[in-house]
């Protein structure tokens, strides 16, 4: 009987050790991408003119595009946490793998942009980048390293999804122990709610 409370008690201890883990990861991403925001805008300030006209190089369509994508892959996620809580395991399962298809297409369509910057010879390091000037060499910069950064944490989202995911199917999540199936759901609309700062800062301002 002891013995049986002590496995309890870790296996207690290791699932708040796990969503403590992903609370902080969660606040360093913030922290990161705070002061990443803030750089934009002091760059910016001191380059008004060449940062308008570099954001004319991108396309407004692509990026309108992604943000439909990502609020769609949030918007399954959020219909996976209340199915979870229903208890319907297939509904749930649904609306994981649903996510990760749109998360997805996001990445497909982040992979066709940054090609097509490239081929233009807009990336940092490039000649033609460094014909166009200082303020031009800041914004792709920041643009190249800011939606890289984010296409990353989307990948770390996708681990964490698939792995949700596979404890869903065994049965191991379910409607009475969802806590880390919603701590990846917030992680998942972190990403959503970066991308959608990141847009206007380089696709409308």
């Amino acid at each position: 009987m002891s013995q049986s409370l002590s496995m309890a008690g870790n296996l207690s201890e290791k699932k708040e050790s796990t969503l403590s883990g992903i609370w902080l990861f969660i606040f360093i991403e913030l922290l990161l991408f705070a002061g990443l925001f803030l750089l934009y805008g002091v760059y910016r300030y001191k380059n008004p003119v060449a940062f308008d006209l570099a954001a004319g190089e991108l396309s407004i369509t692509s990026g309108v595009l992604n943000t439909i994508i990502i609020l769609g892959a949030s918007l399954g996620m959020a219909y996976s946490s209340v199915a979870i809580r229903k208890g319907n395991k297939m509904a749930t399962l649904f609306w994981l793998l649903t996510t990760l298809f749109i998360g997805f297409m996001f990445l497909v369509n982040r992979y066709f942009e940054w090609k097509g910057r490239i081929d233009f010879g807009f990336f940092p390091g490039s000649e033609e980048l460094a014909r166009l000037g200082h303020g031009d060499v800041l914004f792709f910069g920041l643009y190249f390293f800011m939606t890289g950064l984010h296409a990353i944490h989307l990948l770390v989202g996708f681990i964490g999804l698939i792995y949700v995911t596979s404890r869903v199917n065994n049965n191991s999540l379910n409607g009475g122990n969802y806590a880390l199936l919603e701590k990846t759901g917030s992680y998942w609309h972190l990403a959503t709610l970066i991308w959608v700062l990141i847009f206007p800062l380089f696709y409308l301002l």
